[in-house]
């Protein structure tokens, strides 16, 4: 009796609008003083026919407090996960005798690339991830082994490499051969799972503003991803907080890395389009 209580409480939040609901505030995030972040955009084109009128990052939906933190490099805390994706860029592994540095030198030879991804690969002929691309450079041109796909390390690297491009604004390419993923990841985020029954729309699009118990939800943008969680106090990788979502539904999850959460990823990444690449970000 008591979890029906809970599911059905947690259905009216979710069914009213007018059940304490906090809107998202209008301050401009500007990082270092200098980086001014595109955080609010039109709705893209293919997201037209929902009942959303312009596409926020989570940003907005946060504390004054935490909002402070990604101002500015020396108190954002996922900066020191990029100081470790460094060493790991300069770290020669595997049977290659070969580190990051030494196709791509530089880190910032990476700038652009988190702006686009995930993208199709027309060698793989299937969409991919920055993860893993990440993971076919390390096999494939370091003879080292692939990171755990949510694992620190993985998580380091994402983070120096979103950094490249930040500022840039999200543009993720839908539509050829990435079409059909980007279809099933649209059909992933609008069904119903789990024994609350709820989708990803559920919350991200007709419930952002709200709050649930006791977090603001947002629209789930993913334009800040690697994100410093101080809930977890560390770098999250976007697939492990797609698994925590699935979770908090009472379903059964899928692995990272799965075809279901890569079509996911592609689906969710397209509707930040125009907002700027973030991450590291820091949220709740």
């Amino acid at each position: 009796m008591r979890f029906k209580a809970m599911t059905a409480v947690a259905a009216l939040m979710l069914a009213v609008p007018g059940v304490v609901s906090a809107g998202p505030d209008d301050d401009k995030l500007v990082i270092n003083g200098e980086i001014e972040m595109t955080t609010k955009a039109p709705v893209p084109e293919h997201m037209e026919d929902t009942n959303m009128d312009q596409i926020m990052s989570g940003w907005h939906f946060r504390s004054d407090e935490t909002q402070a933190l990604e101002m500015d490099d020396f108190d954002n805390p996922g900066m020191i996960f990029v100081d470790a994706g460094m060493e790991q860029w300069n770290t020669v592994e595997g049977s290659e005798g070969n580190s990051c540095a030494s196709c791509h030198e530089d880190p910032s030879s990476m700038k652009g690339v988190r702006a686009v991804y995930p993208k199709w690969d027309a060698d793989a002929e299937e969409v991919q991830t920055l993860a893993m691309q990440i993971n076919d450079c390390r096999e494939n041109n370091m003879g080292a082994e692939p990171y755990g796909y949510t694992s620190g390390q993985m998580a380091n690297m994402e983070a120096l490499i979103s950094l490249q491009s930040r500022g840039m604004p999200v543009d993720v390419a839908i539509d050829g051969p990435a079409r059909e993923t980007w279809e099933q990841g649209k059909e992933l985020y609008y069904t119903r799972t789990g024994q609350l029954e709820l989708s990803c729309a559920n919350c991200h699009e007709d419930s952002y503003g709200m709050m649930i118990r006791a977090d603001h939800l947002s629209q789930g943008q993913i334009n800040g991803f690697p994100t410093y969680r101080l809930k977890n106090a560390r770098l999250n990788t976007v697939h492990g907080r797609f698994k925590g979502c699935v979770r908090d539904t009472r379903a059964e999850t899928y692995a990272p890395g799965s075809p279901e959460f890569v079509a996911l990823e592609l689906y969710v990444a397209s509707r930040g389009n125009g907002l700027s690449v973030e991450g590291p970000s820091v949220r709740n």
